[in-house]
């Protein structure tokens, strides 16, 4: 299977680009059912989401990532579980306000419980600190532009606080149509969130080798599903695009009821620069209970994509169980597959219909027979 600098593009991985998880921590959660003593393997990324794998009371979780940086960035994020409190370890990852200085005060506090490689990380980047974790990846700082810089010139202050405000479906839907919905504003996402911005800016160019058709036009419209037949007021998600913070409404391993559950099982949770190919071949033959993938798969051409599934199946216990998401590029294993792994299409539909993480076009579950 070729890397992507194999097929000719560069990837930068001394920079975090993902300063947290971007799939629903509650649907995943859902999902997964992960069963006291499974073994899970996790896409590392923010780690937010291989965290709250963790109020499973899984066996093992390992989370891998092929970028060093996610792993001091996640690395980072389990010594604040560790060493802060509920309220400190929210302001240090940016989830509520606090001052550059407060931010890098609480660092210190936890610099200690960090391996050597995350702590010579962090050192040399005190801004990033200072900013709260969670944002400090490129994906956010694309979002932070957007938040920032180029929403306000289509929808002042007020509008974007009342876009966030309790409502009805119906109320949502006249709200959408009459004062959101304006030609100004289709036309900022089109160009903002076209396949050629968020390449410069957002995601790696190397992220649409796959994707057919025109990106701006399908974001739109999972867009206008989250602003209407969602809940805005409810969704972390969209209250980060929107703000910069998440405020009282956090994503599902921040919140204060879940805190004490993951810091006592931290020491199941095994951080790993590697990729899956290369850790699966490390593990051997039938390990694993449960897999979170978020959308690897797209970053692969259909025939990669099915070798890498039979892998994961020849790594799996029976009833083993796959999540993953399709944000542009249709994955989801072939039909000749249907001897080895069963589709979950009635409960991935089910739990698709309320996933805030609303940019993605398809959840898939899947569970080895």
């Amino acid at each position: 299977m070729k890397t992507l600098q194999e097929q000719g593009y560069e990837v930068d991985l001394r920079q975090i680009r993902y300063g947290q998880s971007w799939e629903d921590g509650d649907v995943l959660t859902q999902a997964l059912k992960v069963q006291t003593g499974d073994h899970c393997l996790a896409i590392a990324s923010g780690g937010e989401n291989a965290l709250g794998l963790l109020l499973g009371s899984p066996g093992r979780v390992i989370a891998l990532d092929r970028n060093p940086a996610q792993i001091s960035l996640v690395a980072a994020k389990v010594a604040a579980f560790r060493c802060l409190d509920h309220p400190e370890m929210l302001k240090l990852l940016g989830s509520s306000p606090a001052a550059g200085k407060e931010r890098l005060g609480l660092y210190a506090r936890c610099r200690a419980a960090m391996p050597a490689r995350a702590r010579e990380h962090w050192d040399r980047h005190p801004d990033l600190i200072a900013a709260g974790l969670n944002a400090s990846g490129r994906f956010e700082r694309y979002f932070r532009l957007f938040q920032r810089w180029v929403l306000p010139r289509v929808h002042g202050l007020e509008t974007i606080r009342a876009v966030l405000e309790p409502r009805t479906p119906e109320a949502r839907r006249a709200f959408y149509r009459e004062v959101w919905d304006t030609a100004a504003w289709r036309r900022m996402f089109r160009v903002f969130f076209s396949r050629g911005v968020m390449g410069a800016l957002g995601r790696d160019r190397s992220h649409f080798q796959h994707v057919h058709g025109k990106v701006s036009d399908r974001l739109l419209e999972r867009t206008e599903h989250a602003l209407v037949e969602l809940d805005p007021s409810a969704n972390p998600y969209l209250r980060w695009i929107l703000t910069g913070h998440h405020g009282e409404v956090l994503p599902f391993a921040l919140r204060p009821e879940n805190f004490e559950a993951i810091r006592a099982n931290l020491d199941r949770l095994e951080l790993h620069c590697a990729t899956v190919e290369a850790w699966l071949e490390r593990e051997g033959s039938g390990w694993a209970d449960r897999f979170y993938l978020s959308n690897l798969f797209e970053y692969l051409d259909e025939q990669e994509s099915h070798r890498l599934l039979e892998r994961i199946l020849h790594a799996s216990h029976s009833g083993a169980r796959l999540v993953y998401w399709n944000l542009l590029v249709p994955r989801r294993r072939p039909d000749w597959m249907d001897p080895r792994i069963e589709s979950l299409d009635e409960l991935a539909d089910t739990l698709f219909r309320k996933d805030r993480a609303f940019f993605y076009s398809a959840l898939v579950v899947e569970q080895a027979r």
